[in-house]
C-alpha cells in the first residue's frame, strides 16, 4: 500500500485547510485510516483516526476544530481543518492499516505534507 498525502500549505490563524490522502496498490480492504502530525523537535503524535465503520478519534487539542472522513470506495481519507492556530504547524502524514498491517502490527505511512500557521 502506498500512501500520498495533498493540500498542506501556509494559512493565517483562524483559516482552514483540507488535507486528502489517498491509498493506492491497495490488495486487501483498507481498515483503519489516520493522520499524526509531527512538529519541530516534537515527537508524532496521533491528530484523529477512523475505522472502516466511520468511528472516528481525535486528540483533544483538534476535537471541535477539526474533522476526519473517509471514502472507502476511493481509499481515500480527509482531514478538514478550522479555526487553525499556529500550534497546528507540524508535518502531518496519514496512515492506514490493512488485514496484512493488522497481523503484523504495523501502519503503512505516507510521506507527509507540510501546514504552517502563522499568526
Amino acid at each position: 500500500v502506498q500512501l500520498q498525502a495533498f493540500g498542506g500549505g501556509l494559512v493565517q490563524a483562524g483559516e482552514s485547510l483540507r488535507l486528502s490522502c489517498i491509498a493506492t496498490n491497495v490488495h486487501f480492504a483498507i481498515e483503519a485510516m489516520g493522520w499524526h502530525r509531527q512538529a519541530p523537535g516534537k515527537q508524532r503524535e496521533l491528530v484523529a483516526n477512523i475505522s472502516s465503520d466511520g468511528t472516528t478519534n481525535y486528540a483533544e487539542s483538534v476535537k471541535d476544530r477539526f474533522t476526519i472522513s473517509r471514502d472507502n470506495a476511493k481509499n481515500t481519507v480527509y482531514l478538514q481543518m478550522n479555526s487553525l492556530k499556529p500550534e497546528d504547524t507540524a508535518v502531518y502524514y496519514c496512515s492506514a492499516r490493512d488485514l496484512i498491517a493488522t497481523m503484523m502490527d504495523k501502519d503503512y505511512w505516507g510521506r507527509g505534507t507540510q501546514v504552517t500557521v502563522s499568526s
